[in-house]
């Protein structure tokens, strides 16, 4: 069981991808079995060997965050937000929503109502109390800084990208996806200065428990590709976008982030459905400072 094949690895990221276009409706475990193609007895441990999570569990997450997000970033009535992610009633909702983030999703949104950064998570989302008002209002100026300071913004029509791509859970496991891709494009000759890199974020760090969020490291195609082992493709949809463009180290990318998410609030942006993107314009290797040029994308509605 612990040498999977490669085509079931792949199952499992449309099953990813499955799931998540389609939170409101029948997500059973014979429904998902069947979109991977294999029995529900060897889909159960097939999901839970590579997730490490059970389908259940996974998917009463996602939903869950799911909403969370809906409550941080719109104003639609609870009411709305859980039919939208498959409760069947209210009380339900609210149960597990408790149960996951241990206040209600009226004292959530409450509690959030900064809508842009994890240094307002709960507590027993990040083991910390929050910090006072002044500190607090200090950290988001201090932000504001540095985004007038670091980026330039604009708002742009972010044409639909072709890409070859493998989606992982957790940042850690970023760079190894990357090595794959650049192994798998070199012999193809899809390399040479002009070749970009993204990456798409399926999870938001602000519900997501850091090695539970899901990112997809993908390379940009000028031409189609057929999928070949971990290697799986897609577009990049078309989206009207805030694009922040960046020169940063590596460990400035979460400021940035935050930084773009205020500004974004603060100009009366609000965010779309569409997962957020990074798309880099250069091999930080090469750079004398090891920095990243690199486009932040929101698409926004």
């Amino acid at each position: 069981m612990h040498n999977i094949k490669e085509e079931h690895k792949l199952r499992v990221t449309q099953v990813y991808q499955y799931i998540d276009d389609n939170l409101d409706s029948d997500l059973s475990l014979e429904k998902i079995a069947s979109i991977a193609l294999v029995s529900p007895f060897y889909f159960h441990r097939l999901f839970k060997l590579i997730a490490g999570e059970t389908l259940l569990k996974y998917i009463t997450r996602r939903r869950i965050e799911g909403s969370a997000l809906q409550l941080i970033h719109t104003d639609d009535p609870i009411a709305d937000i859980f039919s939208k992610f498959g409760f069947q009633d209210i009380s339900s909702f609210s149960r597990t929503f408790k149960k996951f983030y241990e206040v209600s999703p009226t004292e959530f949104r409450n509690q959030n109502l900064h809508k842009f950064s994890k240094i307002r998570q709960l507590h027993s989302k990040n083991g910390q109390a929050y910090p006072t008002l002044e500190k607090y209002i200090c950290i988001i100026e201090e932000h504001k800084k540095w985004i007038t300071m670091n980026a330039s913004i604009e708002i742009k029509n972010m044409p639909e990208m072709n890409v070859a791509y493998i989606s992982v859970m957790g940042p850690e496991n970023v760079p190894a996806a990357y090595g794959k891709i650049i192994q798998w494009a070199t012999p193809l000759g899809r390399i040479d200065k002009d070749t970009r890199m993204a990456t798409v974020y399926h999870d938001s760090f602000k519900v997501t428990e850091a090695h539970n969020v899901r990112m997809s490291a993908c390379i940009v195609l000028n031409q189609p590709a057929d999928p070949s082992g971990e290697i799986w493709m897609k577009s990049i949809d078309a989206a009207r976008c805030i694009v922040g463009r960046f020169e940063i180290g590596i460990h400035e990318f979460e400021k940035s982030w935050t930084g773009l998410f205020i500004w974004m609030n603060d100009n009366g942006y609000k965010k779309a459905e569409q997962d957020p993107y990074e798309l880099y314009h250069n091999d930080y290797n090469t750079h004398p400072e090891k920095k990243f040029i690199v486009d932040f994308c929101i698409p926004v509605e």
